[in-house]
C-alpha cells in the first residue's frame, strides 16, 4: 500500500522527529517481488579501475575452477577478496540524494521507490602479482625441438594461442605478453612455444660462430647476412628469433642490426655447463666458462644471480644451478623451499631469489622481516626461517 503524506507526519510525531529540519521530500521504499539476496554483487573499484570501465574497456575475471579468483584490467591483476558489511546495502534505481533534492525544490514530496536488491558483502580488489609460473609449465609440456626434431608424432600436446592463455593464466594481457618475452617464448604457426634449451643453444652457437668467424663487431651484426649464412642450417624465423632474444634490434642507414647481451650469453652458456652436473668446483668452473664464452666476452659471477648459487662454505668452493623459476610462487612456500636447501643465507645471497615476490611497494628487506628471522654469524647477518623446517 501506497503511504500518505498524513501517515508520514503521523511516523515522524511518533519518532519525535521535527519534520521542519528535514528536507520536504519523503522516500517510502518497498522491497520489488525480484529482490533477492545473492542477485547483485558488489564490487568496489578505485579511481583508475573506475575510468577504466568508463572509458568502455573491459575488467575480466580469471581462474579455473581450482583457482582464487583474480580481476585483470588490461596491465593490472587484483586479487578478489569478499568483505562482509555491519549495514545492509540496499539498491534502489533511481534513487534521489539528498544534493538532488535541494537542488530540485518542486520534486514531488512522496516519492515511492522499489528496492532490486540488496547485500551483506561486496568484492575488495587487492592488486596482486600476476601469478605467471603456469605460463613456463604449460609451454613446457612440449618445448619446440626444431623443425627436424625426432619426437614421436603419435604423441601430441595441446598447443597454446594468445586466446587460451588469457583464458588460462591469471594476469592481464600485458603482464602476458611481457612474460612471454622474459621466457623466450616464440611464436610458431600461430602457437606460442618455447624452444628446448639444447636447440636454443644449438642456435646460439650457430650465431656466435659467425660472429667470431666474420671478425663482427658484438655490438653490430648485420640481420641479413646471418639469414643469408645460417638459413641453409636452420628456419629463418629461428636465427631471427634467437637474435631477438640475446641482442637488441636497431636499425643503422636502414639495416638491421642486433647488438649482443653479453651477460645473456654468458648466462646461457654457464646453464648450458651447470646442467650436467651436481656440483661444480668454483675455480675449475669458472675457468671452463670463461673458455667457453664467445672471443671478446667476459664471464663474471654476477651474470648467474638467480640461476646459480656459490657455496662459499665448501672446501673447495662449489657452485650449482638453482633457478629462481623453479621455486614456488607463493611467498611462505618460496621461504619455505629456499630455507630447505640452505639453512641461513646472507641478503646478498637470497635476493636474486625472492625479489619477484616484492609488491608494488615493497622492498627485499620487508620480505625478510616478515618471513626470516636474522642474526649475526662471524660479523655477517644471516637470515634463517620463522618455522621449523619439516
Amino acid at each position: 500500500a501506497m503511504r500518505s503524506r498524513a501517515e508520514v507526519d503521523a511516523t515522524l510525531q511518533t519518532a519525535k522527529l521535527n519534520p521542519a529540519e528535514l528536507l520536504p521530500a519523503v522516500h517510502c521504499l518497498s522491497f520489488s517481488p525480484q529482490a533477492g539476496a545473492g542477485e547483485c554483487y558488489l564490487l568496489q573499484l578505485e579511481p583508475g579501475l573506475c575510468a577504466e570501465l568508463e572509458a568502455g574497456r573491459s575488467l575480466v575475471i580469471r581462474g579455473e575452477k581450482d583457482e582464487q579468483a583474480v580481476l585483470c584490467s588490461k596491465d593490472k591483476t587484483y586479487d578478489m577478496k569478499i568483505a562482509d558489511t555491519s549495514n545492509m546495502l540496499l539498491f534502489i534505481p533511481g534513487c534521489k540524494t539528498a544534493e538532488q533534492l535541494n537542488a530540485d525544490q518542486a520534486s514531488c514530496d512522496i516519492i515511492h521507490s522499489q528496492i532490486a536488491g540488496f547485500s551483506n558483502n561486496y568484492w575488495e580488489l587487492r592488486r596482486c602479482r600476476p601469478k605467471l609460473k603456469k605460463l613456463r609449465k604449460l609451454l613446457m609440456e612440449d618445448p619446440y625441438e626444431g623443425p627436424d626434431s625426432q619426437k614421436d608424432p603419435t604423441l601430441t600436446f595441446s598447443k597454446y594461442t594468445t586466446e587460451d592463455l588469457l583464458s588460462l593464466i591469471q594476469a592481464s594481457e600485458e603482464e602476458i605478453l611481457h612474460q612471454l618475452q622474459v621466457i623466450n617464448a616464440c611464436k610458431i604457426e600461430g602457437s606460442w612455444r618455447i624452444l628446448e634449451f639444447d636447440y636454443e643453444m644449438k642456435l646460439l652457437n650457430h650465431v656466435t660462430q659467425l660472429i667470431d668467424s666474420e671478425s663482427w663487431s658484438l655490438s653490430k651484426v648485420p640481420l641479413r647476412t646471418c639469414l643469408e649464412e645460417l638459413g641453409s642450417l636452420e628456419p629463418k624465423e629461428m636465427i631471427e628469433h634467437i637474435l631477438l632474444s640475446y641482442g637488441r634490434r636497431y636499425i643503422d642507414d636502414g639495416e638491421i642490426y642486433f647488438e649482443m647481451h653479453e651477460d645473456k650469453i654468458c648466462r646461457a652458456i654457464a646453464q648450458m655447463l651447470l646442467q650436467n652436473a651436481v656440483k661444480f668446483n668454483l675455480l675449475e668452473f669458472q675457468e671452463v666458462w670463461q673458455q667457453s664464452v664467445p672471443e671478446g666476452m667476459t664471464a663474471r659471477l654476477d651474470q648467474l644471480k638467480g640461476l646459480a648459487l656459490v657455496d662459499k662454505t665448501s672446501r673447495p668452493e662449489t657452485i650449482f644451478l638453482l633457478k629462481v623459476e623453479d621455486l614456488p610462487e607463493e611467498n611462505q612456500e618460496r621461504f619455505n623451499s629456499l630455507f630447505s636447501i640452505r639453512e641461513k643465507w646472507t641478503e646478498v645471497d637470497i635476493t636474486p631469489y625472492i625479489q619477484d615476490l616484492c609488491a608494488e611497494k615493497q622492498t627485499v628487506g620487508t620480505l625478510l622481516t616478515k618471513y626470516a628471522r636474522s642474526s649475526m654469524q662471524n660479523g655477517v647477518k644471516v637470515y634463517n626461517s620463522r618455522r621449523p623446517i619439516s
